[in-house]
């Protein structure tokens, strides 16, 4: 990769992963348009950790709560909002971590079609665009229970499928479930955190036992690029998110289908 690619393809990763309109749909568009090969799994590898890195530096202190909360569960509590809030992650994070175990390695030789990609952004706009008109968004992240955790969760399962998005469908069922906008979204990142986290083990694992070489440098780079505009992009996101509401995030999924029709197909 040269360094125009790894520089393009890190910002589009990092404003894209938790904006609810696809990174990997993105992913599809520019590297056609630009006529470049795949960036391989090492590159996705990297962006995605300093992605990873941006939400836990943003939500540190939802984090360090829910690590009390978490230690507070271990010695038998359960009564306590940051308790609840904890098991409400741990248990939203099963699905995905199940699903990925079972199936990321055939959805990644399968489900990687511009065809699957257009299919799934259009799909999920509809959705986002109906949670944000009819959703009542009436409760708050301190009202998450398990019921929710389990729904948000397997929505976050669909997310392994390229063009879904896993912050569009999350905060999607967070918002049909009467979540408000903003702690739709929160409860969303949050909960991303331990699923990117195992599968980045997972997959650093996977390439070290299988021998591949790693260029750290241009990795580290792409990673840190991917961090500060990804810190960013959350930032913007949070902060009007419940005045601009989520529609032009739907239109802009309908329009970039369109796009990758022309582009690619």
């Amino acid at each position: 990769m040269t360094w125009t690619q790894i520089i393009v393809l890190a910002i589009v990763q990092g404003l894209t992963e938790f904006l609810p309109i696809s990174s990997s749909g993105h992913l599809v568009l520019v590297p056609s348009v630009f006529n470049w090969d795949d960036q391989g799994l090492v590159f996705d590898i990297a962006v995605h950790f300093g992605s990873l890195a941006a939400v836990c530096l943003y939500f540190r202190s939802d984090l360090g709560a829910l690590l009390g909360g978490g230690l507070q569960l271990v010695s038998g509590r359960f009564d306590t909002l940051q308790a609840r809030l904890a098991l409400a992650i741990a248990i939203g994070t099963v699905p995905a971590a199940i699903a990925g175990l079972l199936f990321a390695g055939w959805i990644e030789a399968n489900l990687r079609n511009p065809l699957i990609v257009v299919s799934t952004l259009a799909g999920y706009a509809l959705l986002l665009a109906a949670a944000d008109r009819f959703g009542r968004c009436s409760r708050n992240i301190s009202e998450v229970g398990l019921r929710d955790a389990i729904v948000i969760g397997m929505a976050q399962a669909l997310a392994l499928i390229p063009g879904t998005s896993r912050s569009g469908v999350t905060i999607t069922a967070g918002m049909m479930l009467g979540l408000q906008r903003q702690d739709a979204a929160r409860f969303s990142f949050v909960l991303s955190v331990p699923v990117i986290l195992l599968a980045t083990i997972y997959k650093v694992a996977s390439l070290l036992m299988d021998g591949v070489h790693i260029a750290w440098g241009p990795l580290g780079v792409a990673a840190l690029i991917s961090a500060v505009v990804a810190y960013l992009s959350i930032e913007f996101f949070m902060r009007f998110v419940n005045a601009i509401g989520l529609l032009p995030f739907a239109l802009y999924r309908l329009i970039l289908a369109a796009v990758i029709v022309y582009v690619v197909v």
